[in-house]
């Protein structure tokens, strides 16, 4: 409640200060329509949830290749390293922000990360990003926010190369055309990106980062039947090459031995979109997309090694209808279902597919309740034939105090279906301890057969528990406030929380003769975050913009939290190895997440051509590795330290060219043990032709 006050307080200075009147950058990025909020475009300025945009300016400028770069520089969001690139938002894993692309799901996930440096930012017009609850417009998997990916459509004519070169030989190149014909619109982008990769480790024979080879194609198409009736279709293809050498033990000496990863994806998505008039559109779409991957490795005279192929399908079709009732009133419903299913040898075998089906509907309102207070309420209901069904409604106050001071208030409840790997894994790790993963559809006939076997030595008290998983839950609270002060100066403020229910974690069910665990899925955890993200924008001379960020995130395990303040929890001293109660001030809260994260960067761009970029990201400690066994983060050994990272660009456009040459990570700040996707030091040269 403390942090209320201080939050009111804060508002009444800001008040007092603020201007009536401006014509800042601020204003004019509130002009900005985006559409992944309410499914609808809707000027930002407008919207009653946390919205951020990232426009195809700033992406370019960054120097950013992938999608994991540039929003490593957005305020509010941690790039992860497990399982792949993930992301953290309000201090929610990767498993549960839903990355789109063209408001379409993207699938290939491992260990509920979906791996953005599979994702080229060029040819990319503008990202959009939602924090907080989302399911009540977009099902399972946004819990935490979404990232939308917005291509180019063929609003102009274009024809770019774009050609880069960088350290550790790496290369891109792209090709972006566009064109309007007589009765259709194309836009294709054409994309090759590689690299030797590195070793964070001085003459090591294993690379930290194996070389790979990736590439996409993209392409937009659109038309109109008639004045009333358009159409269109979006197709992409999207490959990976990964080389591997792994170092093995043979006999007591280290064997370096060969393998690769490969992925492909592709996406289809058609649409039809039919406008009566102003008061009613209707939009009809579907949505094709498969993920394959595979993993090998030959170990030569040992009997381990690997060959794991994962194959998945996602298929949708989904009607959407915007009603206009008034000027001050809308209404947005939508019917759909979705059917997916996947195949791997880690889940039985790979002749097996395993299915699920998903009918949904989702219903919005929204509705000026006067001029100055906008209400938009709306749920979703999932029938999902995998678990129960789920009902996530959410509700958002927009309250303009002035022309230049807004409020946002909203509260949404938010669910994670358990995935096929929860589900169904069926996975035993000979050259690790021999221990098996199973899903807990599978769990109960693994184990007996095992039993039958007499391969187990006995099973735990968690084996009684294995039941049908349901989907994990959370409540999600934001209230947020935008001021805009004369000269060219913008603040917002955002206060928020998740409570999280259901959690799925790991635990052991039972032990096996060879000492191999074995283990399966429940929900058992609690957890919550909270914290305040604050964000300035400020234009100088006309030329110059300095902007920046900051974050303030809380977590933790309300389980854990109950059992300290019961007594029930123990830490051993890290000098001198006494154990002693844990206090709730010794707790570090859930791992790998930072308390304090920040942004500054300071713009330049002139008339001339000549633009420049400085931009400082900085993280603080976070729990990193559990040292006195008690499971949680307490021990100042136990985290990571905090980093500061610098990178810098420049660069001159021309009509027909643009030369950009940039820097990350000019200190070269390394940390091998935490950060293996942190090279150090980054340079590159970057040349764009407009034909």
């Amino acid at each position: 409640m403390q942090r209320f006050f201080l939050f009111l307080f804060a508002v009444k200075s800001l008040t007092l200060h603020a201007q009536q009147k401006t014509d800042s950058t601020f204003s004019k990025d509130m002009d900005e329509v985006v559409v992944t909020a309410t499914k609808s475009p809707r000027l930002l300025g407008n919207v009653a949830i946390p919205v951020s945009v990232i426009n195809a300016k700033t992406l370019y400028q960054s120097g950013s290749l992938r999608l994991n770069e540039i929003l490593s520089e957005q305020t509010g969001i941690v790039v992860t390293d497990n399982f792949g690139k993930g992301i953290q938002v309000q201090g929610l894993s990767s498993d549960y922000t839903l990355i789109l692309l063209n408001g379409e799901p993207l699938i290939g996930r491992t260990g509920g990360v979906l791996d953005l440096s599979r994702l080229s930012v060029r040819g990319v017009k503008k990202i959009e990003i939602i924090k907080g609850p989302s399911s009540s417009l977009y099902g399972s998997e946004a819990m935490g926010g979404v990232v939308n990916i917005i291509t180019y459509d063929a609003a102009n004519y274009k024809s770019d190369l774009n050609v880069r070169y960088g350290r550790f030989n790496t290369m891109d190149g792209s090709f972006d055309y566009a064109r309007k014909f007589k009765h259709i619109q194309v836009n294709a982008s054409f994309n090759v990106n590689s690299s030797e990769g590195y070793s964070l480790k001085p003459n090591a024979n294993q690379k930290t980062v194996e070389p790979f080879w990736r590439s996409f194609q993209n392409a937009n198409l659109s038309g109109q039947f008639n004045k009333h009736m358009k159409y269109g279709i979006g197709l992409r293809y999207n490959n990976t090459y990964i080389k591997n050498s792994i170092n093995v033990q043979n006999g007591g000496v280290n064997v370096l031995s060969q393998g690769f990863e490969k992925s492909n994806e592709f996406n289809i998505n058609p649409y039809v979109e039919y406008e009566l008039n102003k008061s009613f559109k209707n939009v009809t779409r579907a949505y094709f997309t498969g993920f394959q991957a595979v993993q090998e490795l030959a170990v030569k005279d040992i009997a381990s090694g690997y060959n794991d192929r994962f194959q998945q399908s996602y298929i949708k079709f989904e009607n959407q209808s915007n009603i206009q009732l008034s000027n001050y009133s809308e209404i947005t419903f939508g019917i759909g279902v979705i059917k997916e299913s996947v195949s791997s040898n880690r889940y039985d075998s790979l002749s097996t597919r395993r299915f699920n089906q998903i009918l949904y509907t989702y219903a919005q309102w929204e509705k000026k309740l006067t001029p100055t207070l906008v209400l938009v309420g709306g749920a979703r209901y999932d029938y999902n034939s995998a678990y129960a069904s789920v009902l996530s409604p959410k509700i958002a106050f927009k309250y303009k105090l002035s022309h230049n001071i807004d409020f946002n208030l909203s509260y949404g409840r938010g669910f994670k279906a358990p995935d096929f790997r929860q589900l169904y894994l069926n996975f035993t790790n000979l050259a690790a301890g021999a221990y098996s993963v199973f899903g807990t559809e599978v769990a109960k006939v693994e184990m007996k057969r095992l039993i039958a076997g007499g391969l187990l030595d006995q099973a735990t008290a968690m084996y009684d528990k294995l039941n049908v998983l349901k989907p994990e839950t959370s409540g999600g609270l934001n209230l947020g406030m935008n001021v805009n002060f004369k000269k060219d100066l913008s603040l917002h403020i955002n206060l928020f929380r998740n409570d999280l229910s259901n959690m799925i974690v790991t635990d052991i069910i039972g032990y096996k003769k060879n000492a191999g665990q074995i283990f399966s899925y429940f929900n058992l955890k609690r957890g919550l975050t909270e914290g305040l993200e604050a964000g300035f924008s400020k234009k100088m001379n006309g030329v110059f913009t300095v902007n920046g960020g900051y974050q303030f995130l809380y977590s933790a395990d309300k389980d854990v939290l109950d059992a300290i303040t019961r007594g029930q929890v123990y830490q051993r001293d890290l000098h001198t190895g006494i154990a002693s109660v844990m206090h709730l001030k010794d707790y570090g809260g859930l791992p790998y997440r930072s308390m304090y994260t920040a942004n500054v960067k300071l713009l330049y761009s002139s008339k001339n051509g000549v633009f420049a970029t400085l931009r400082n990201i900085y993280r603080g400690k976070w729990g990193s590795v559990d040292m006195d066994g008690n499971g949680l983060i307490n021990r100042s050994d136990e985290f990571a330290k905090g980093y500061l990272q610098t990178n810098a660009s420049v660069g001159y456009k021309k009509d027909k060219w643009e030369l950009m040459a940039g820097m990350d990570n000019i200190f070269n700040y390394k940390d091998p043990a935490n950060l293996p996707g942190n090279p150090g030091r980054l340079s590159y040269i970057n040349l764009q032709l407009h034909f």
